[in-house]
């Protein structure tokens, strides 16, 4: 048997695919703007690419509709995360940037764990309710499909 298999056989914690998503969309956002590191970017991509491969190969027909909201969620949160972020870093003041993040946070665990009920896995449950004053930031997750 070759090292690296030995070597992941002996880890014990894999990032789930939900985390590997994640990753990936931050990766993304940090290859848009940290082009100074765009080149290791890449090749970490790459890696995480190839291990959402492998996990997507023993899961075929489990991706629905569902799941490609809860990843197009999951990227927007991101992206939303970082702008409040930058801003904060910058020292904008006079928004709850921080707050909105916290929320936003909670949100994009809940999009993880979406994922995770479709291919089974471990779930983050540190998904605190988005605070009541940036309620037009919740997802509709849980609405009833029209029945024809």
């Amino acid at each position: 048997m070759g090292s690296s298999k030995m070597k992941s056989k002996n880890r014990r914690w894999l990032p789930t695919l939900g985390e590997l998503i994640d990753r990936l969309s931050i990766h993304q956002l940090k290859e848009l703007f940290i082009p100074e590191n765009k080149d290791n970017y890449a090749q970490e991509m790459n890696d995480m690419v190839h291990d959402i491969n492998l996990i997507l190969r023993e899961h075929k027909g489990e991706i629905t509709g569902e799941v490609i909201r809860a990843i197009i969620v999951l990227s927007q949160m991101n992206a939303h995360i970082w702008y409040n972020e930058s801003q904060v870093r910058k020292g904008e003041k006079g928004s709850d940037n921080l707050m909105l993040t916290h929320g936003l946070n909670g949100i994009r665990n809940t999009a993880v764990n979406k994922i995770m009920e479709v291919v089974g896995g471990r779930k983050d449950y540190k998904v605190d309710c988005i605070a009541s004053e940036f309620k037009d930031w919740e997802v509709s997750w849980d609405v009833p499909r029209n029945k024809k």
